[in-house]
């Protein structure tokens, strides 16, 4: 099946780094106009020619709808950005309540903003859509760090309740969950699972990530960048234009539901 692209502009949120980065550049590599926008300054200075790039903080809304509005006519609104607490859980109580806020207002509240400031445009166009990145662990009740796995099941939530607000607009939304994938913050929960371990008793990532994905991947084996990326492209196609409200676990098999 053909995937035409159905995007002029795409603007993608936590494009610094990672996953954020690697949807970037995919879009970038298939023809859109590409504006790349994350808290990281310096690491957005490494974006590649014929991006542009705007430093913005997705709790801030003033920042947000500042942004929005510099864009003009957008087609597709990702949103990548993901923090931990830093801590981890087993059992829940081992992670502070004090350290769930920042959690909540990153990776929720900030992905709420960047809806009510792009979702109007869209709107009056009749087109486009918005895609939000979760993970697996919003669907597992992941122990590994209480507060990200609530935030992440909490934006699956409204993703669907955008999907739904939207769908008569001729506007999409889904959401995209990720499995175990190399990026700064996966390598973050192997830090925080062994804080307070000798450096005898701590596995390298490499030991902790491969017994791991034995354990929880069924098809045994890392998700990639690219994957990730061609999946965003995929749902911002003409292909995709009956897919909204869903979200796409692209995790080796992790989460199944009967």
């Amino acid at each position: 099946m053909e995937t035409e692209l159905i995007v002029n502009k795409v603007v993608v949120i936590g494009a610094a780094h990672g996953i954020g980065r690697a949807v970037a550049d995919a879009f970038l590599d298939a023809g859109s106009s590409v504006l790349a926008a994350d808290a990281d300054d310096r690491a957005l200075e490494k974006s590649p020619a014929g991006m542009t790039s705007r430093v913005v903080d997705v709790t801030r809304l003033e920042q947000v709808e500042k942004l929005a509005s510099e864009c003009g006519d957008v087609s597709h609104v990702v949103f990548t950005v993901g923090v931990g607490s830093g801590h981890c859980g087993f059992p829940f109580w081992n992670v502070p309540p004090a350290q769930w806020q920042r959690v909540l207002e990153v990776n929720l509240i900030g992905a709420v903003n960047v809806a009510h400031a792009f979702a109007p445009g869209l709107a009056d166009r009749g087109r486009g859509s918005m895609c939000f990145f979760t993970s697996v662990a919003g669907q597992i009740g992941s122990q590994t760090d209480p507060p990200y796995s609530a935030s992440k099941a909490a934006l699956i939530n409204f993703a669907q309740c955008a999907a739904k607000d939207l769908a008569p607009f001729g506007v999409r939304v889904n959401a995209i969950a990720p499995g175990m994938v190399k990026t700064d913050l996966n390598q973050s929960v192997w830090k925080s699972s062994f804080r307070g371990s000798s450096a005898k008793e701590q596995p390298t990532y490499e030991e902790w990530a491969a017994d791991k994905i034995e354990k929880v991947a069924p098809l045994g084996r890392w998700q990639e960048l690219d994957e990730i990326a061609a999946v965003t492209l995929f749902l911002a196609s003409d292909a995709a234009r009956n897919i909204t409200g869903q979200t796409i676990n692209i995790d080796g098999g992790q989460v199944m539901h009967s």
